[in-house]
């Protein structure tokens, strides 16, 4: 159960065609957090075009998702686990209705030329429409910084608030750095394997409940069972921290459904984001935690469960097996059960996932 490291498939209990020749178009995306460069291709051997304002009045649904790769250049691993997990997105993504593909790619200056050359190669007769967006860590992070400072000593594995933690919270505040215009995305980590049409899990928003804003998967471990056992001994009726179906064991945030308009509206989750709020809360479940946002989802889903859409397991199928060797064999298969055919494989804690 490793602290997040500054890498695309973050190392953490969350615990990830035939090439046929086709013109790139680059083009600057206004408005957007950073400058971001726009490689504009279509599926099915269709030309790429340079974006334009004056396109189609009713535009396809755009399919917004976003995967952080950094420090790639020092990591082989962490590319494998790339070019695996985009590969198998691709290979299951089939298009209805025209949508297409905004795959954001949140990257440093070292690793943005092979995350690039690495789409640029996957992208090559994809099926489904498609555009990559850029976005600089830096720039995120300088943004971030003063809205998720104050949770940062909570949540993060350092001693203190450090700069560079802000991105792991990228999450938490998406509604505040990504354009209005953007209403919905998926946040996802690298060490994942697709085995269903990425189109499918978007339409997991329409099923949010009102009032929900975020769509997560629980903890398939006792990864919280662990970290609020003061609450739980003050609290022995609690269900927090209790496995499924009736209990509370936390959220794994591999991947992440953000409605950002619903975000944006909602006045409890901005609230939860002030810094007293954020303080009241770690004093009454005593939470210390190591794991960026999915440590502030989870203590904000046992106060304020509404504001979520939990996701079946089979969305975000888990498969680190750490906590069963230390300490909770007794209780790890509560957590870790999984009925139904699995969409989508996290193999968290460099988990190896089951080949095809």
């Amino acid at each position: 159960m490793a602290a997040a490291a500054a890498a695309g498939g973050r190392s953490r209990s969350r615990s990830r065609g035939r090439p046929r020749s086709q013109p790139w178009a680059l083009a600057v995306a206004a408005g957007l957090a950073v400058c971001a460069f726009y490689y504009l291709g279509g599926g099915g051997g269709q030309s790429a075009a340079r974006a334009s304002p004056r396109a189609s009045a009713a535009p396809p649904r755009a399919l917004h998702l976003l995967a952080m790769l950094t420090r790639a250049e020092r990591a082989p691993a962490l590319r494998d686990k790339a070019r695996a997990a985009l590969r198998s997105l691709l290979r299951h993504g089939r298009p209805r209705g025209g949508a297409a593909l905004h795959l954001h790619l949140v990257t440093d200056g070292a690793s943005r030329e092979l995350g690039l050359a690495l789409l640029r190669d996957l992208l090559r007769g994809a099926a489904l429409r498609h555009q990559v967006i850029v976005h600089d860590v830096n720039e995120l992070t300088e943004k971030l910084f003063p809205i998720v400072e104050a949770m940062q000593k909570h949540f993060s594995a350092g001693l203190g608030t450090y700069y560079s933690d802000s991105i792991f919270f990228l999450s938490v505040a998406m509604h505040r750095i990504m354009p209005k215009e953007i209403t919905q995305i998926i946040q996802v980590d690298l060490d994942l394997k697709y085995k269903a049409n990425i189109q499918d899990l978007f339409d997991e928003f329409d099923n949010f409940p009102e009032g929900a804003v975020i769509g997560i998967a629980r903890e398939m471990q006792p990864v919280y069972r662990h970290t609020f056992w003061q609450y739980r001994r003050e609290n022995p009726q609690t269900k927090v921290g209790d496995p499924p179906p009736d209990g509370l064991p936390g959220f794994n945030s591999g991947v992440l459904l953000l409605n950002l308009e619903a975000m944006r509206q909602s006045k409890l989750y901005n609230q939860l984001l002030e810094p007293a709020m954020v303080q009241k809360l770690t004093e009454k479940y005593h939470f210390k935690g190591h794991l960026g946002d999915q440590d502030f989802f989870t203590m904000v889903g046992m106060e304020h469960p509404e504001l979520f859409h939990v996701l079946d397991c089979t969305w975000n199928r888990q498969l680190c097996t750490w906590w069963r060797d230390h300490g909770y064999s007794d209780v790890f298969d509560q957590y870790f059960q999984c009925e139904g055919e699995v969409k989508i494989y996290h193999g968290n804690c460099n988990t190896p996932i089951p080949e095809d």
